[in-house]
């Protein structure tokens, strides 16, 4: 982590957990736990708890998000939210391309561009998720997979934009498997992004980019994972469902 050029950010991605009745009182317990954080706190949820967990931040440090969106503003789009409903909540951040979305749901680098797009555009901060999957870490193209991904995603995303953009590294082979990066991959990667940033815009919005790793990144590994200078937070699965767990998170983020 650098403080001194960027944000550190944990954020939880709850994926599809929790009921919206245990929403608020989880919400005020991790606000209760974290609340002399350092970096900036995030719990994404599933949309049918963001009401809940909006109301519940009220008053605190932590900020709200949503797991995903899409890419019009509105229409005939059955079961689809749009980023101005978010917004109209009073969400702030949304994770887009996670690889649940690209695995399960088709979504592609082209679509993560409009996503990407549209929540700035509603005024939304994004968190952008690539990674490789495991046979292409084992091909040794992770380089060209990941900065591929990045650079797809922001075509035509103005430099401007990242103030409020957070990238996401997680390896697709360590989401949900136990498996973590080392804290020397995972510093190579966010590295490897932060370069492609470098070269697509300049080394001032580079430096300046929020990129985290995510992928089983627990109460365990987290201090030795945010030591890394270009690992600037985590965006944490299953860890950010136990209170305790996210908190100890967040304390190693400081």
């Amino acid at each position: 982590m650098n403080y001194e050029k960027r944000k550190t950010v944990i954020a939880g991605n709850w994926k599809m957990n929790k009921l919206p009745s245990e929403t608020y009182d989880y919400i005020k317990e991790v606000a209760s736990k974290t609340e002399n954080a350092k970096c900036e706190v995030v719990a994404c949820v599933p949309f049918v708890n963001l009401c809940a967990a909006v109301e519940a931040a009220k008053g605190t440090h932590v900020k709200i998000g949503a797991e995903n969106l899409h890419f019009m503003p509105s229409g005939a789009f059955t079961g689809e939210v749009s980023a101005a409903m978010l917004k109209d909540l009073g969400v702030e951040y949304v994770i887009i391309g996670h690889s649940e979305r690209r695995q399960y749901f088709a979504e592609t680098d082209v679509t993560v561009n409009k996503k990407i797009a549209a929540a700035l555009e509603a005024g939304l901060k994004p968190i952008v998720c690539v990674g490789e999957l495991l046979e292409q870490r084992e091909q040794g193209i992770t380089k060209e997979i990941v900065s591929m991904q990045t650079k797809i995603a922001f075509a035509g995303i103005d430099k401007s934009a990242f103030s409020s953009i957070v990238i996401a590294y997680e390896p697709v082979w360590a989401i949900g498997t136990g498996k973590t990066a080392t804290s020397d991959q995972a510093e190579e990667v966010c590295k490897i992004i932060r370069d492609v940033l470098c070269e697509l815009y300049d080394e001032e919005t580079a430096e300046g980019t929020t990129i985290q790793y995510g992928g089983s990144m627990n109460a365990k590994n987290a201090k030795e994972l945010l030591e890394k200078y270009d690992v600037d937070g985590g965006l944490i699965g299953g860890a950010s469902l136990r209170s305790d767990d996210f908190a100890t998170i967040v304390k190693a983020a400081e």
